[in-house]
């Protein structure tokens, strides 16, 4: 008589602290075009689950260029806006009273931070541009 075969099943494993992420706006960027973290993402447990070979990121903003607005760069960074840059979209051409979706994904392979955050640079702006909705995820591998 066959034997009954082996069944695995992942009903009981809790994956989620692998697969934090946010979507609460925190600021919107003033006109001077200073850099403003518009989400952070702290991950739970960060010491306590293994990362063997990377932290695959992505950030999403959607964003109502303020008056005057030309160029705008969403960034993901280590800790804070002096904290490493894991990826940028670089600087993308923008109209004022414009509304932008920009996607920016990146990877950490040198992960020893438990914050990411997600940055919106405005350039030329006369007036504060408007963020109306952000993602800032983080998959751990």
């Amino acid at each position: 008589m066959p034997g009954v075969p082996i069944q695995e099943s992942s009903v009981v494993v809790d994956l989620s602290p692998r697969f934090p992420s946010t979507s609460t706006v925190l600021n919107s960027p003033i006109a001077a075009a200073a850099e403003t973290i518009i989400a952070s993402l702290a991950i739970p447990d960060f010491g306590n689950v293994a990362i063997v070979s990377n932290i695959r990121v992505e950030g999403f903003a959607a964003f109502t260029v303020g008056t005057s607005g030309t160029a705008a760069t969403l960034r993901i960074r280590q800790t804070n806006v002096a904290g490493t840059v894991v990826a940028t979209t670089g600087a993308i051409t923008v109209t004022a009273a414009s509304l932008v979706a920009p996607l920016v994904l990146g990877s950490d392979a040198t992960p020893g931070v438990a914050t990411y955050v997600l940055t919106l640079t405005i350039t030329a702006g006369a007036a504060n541009t408007t963020v109306s909705s952000v993602h800032l995820a983080a998959s751990m591998f």
